[in-house]
């Protein structure tokens, strides 16, 4: 693995990596905004891809910037990236708040885009999204702890979650409870709450796969479905169970999945 910042045109210095060899894959994260959600991954997919992740702007490594932080900013970023690691095409995988930004890289530079895979992701977000989220905003400002709790309590299974509790403590360990991270949390909600694709989704032509789990309660199934519906010859794959971190909780399923669809191998997933 090798490591560098990146600088954006309004300061923000973004904490990039580069795994494995091959052909480029992109991976961009949702709402936490880390490289590290990518980690189980990575080791299955590091020996057909150069992987490349980063912490998104105002997250773990990366500082803030100046610029206001919506789907389109938080898009350039990721050309930012790419641009400083030399990349002028890749495939691109995002998984939630990411699906939503790759989908603005496949609508807005659709040159630098091989395949697409939308994990977990949306069209636009509903009355069950819209309210889950803004609920999730006003816990954060009210009880941060109780934001990480819940946050922990819906993004995993909860037989897988039962079994790996330290997942749960870990990711409780340290809620938002400093202002200037809950506002960086809470602009990014925003800017998952105003995204809606409906108007550019028309010009996405790059080969898509759409993932998502039927238990998935943050960004539920019916999504993922009507996501594909929008993408003429998308494929939709959805595994049975993993939550909505499932490629943490059900790596062994979804790198493989990825990887082979990626190539056009055939696999025996069935949807």
């Amino acid at each position: 693995m090798t490591e560098r910042l990146v600088t954006t045109q309004d300061g923000a210095t973004l904490k990039a990596r580069r795994h494995g060899q091959g052909r480029p894959l992109v991976l961009v994260s949702g709402l936490g905004g880390t490289a590290g959600f990518w980690d189980p991954a990575i080791a299955l997919l590091g020996s057909e891809f150069e992987l490349i992740t980063f912490d998104q702007r105002g997250i773990a490594g990366s500082s803030r910037g100046g610029a206001p932080v919506d789907i389109a900013q938080l898009a350039t970023d990721v050309l930012t990236v790419c641009d400083a690691m030399g990349i002028a095409e890749a495939d691109f995988l995002g998984h939630s708040t990411g699906g939503a930004i790759v989908q603005t890289i496949a609508a807005t530079a659709p040159e630098r885009v091989g395949n697409l895979v939308l994990s977990a992701a949306w069209l636009r977000p509903g009355h069950y999204l819209k309210a889950l989220f803004e609920f999730r905003l006003r816990l954060l400002a009210s009880d941060p702890a109780a934001y990480a709790e819940s946050a922990a309590l819906l993004s995993y299974a909860p037989e897988w979650l039962e079994a790996n509790w330290a997942k749960y403590e870990r990711a409780t360990a340290n809620p938002p409870a400093d202002p200037t991270k809950q506002a960086i949390v809470a602009e990014r909600i925003r800017a998952l709450l105003a995204y809606d694709g409906t108007d550019q989704i028309g010009a996405i032509a790059a080969r898509t796969l759409v993932l998502g789990a039927r238990d998935d309660m943050i960004v539920p199934a019916f999504l993922q479905a009507e996501l594909a519906e929008h993408l003429p010859g998308a494929e939709l794959r959805l595994l049975d169970d993993g939550g909505h971190f499932y490629p943490g909780s059900r790596t062994e399923t979804f790198a493989p999945l990825v990887a082979d669809w990626l190539a056009g191998r055939a696999d025996t997933m069935t949807s």
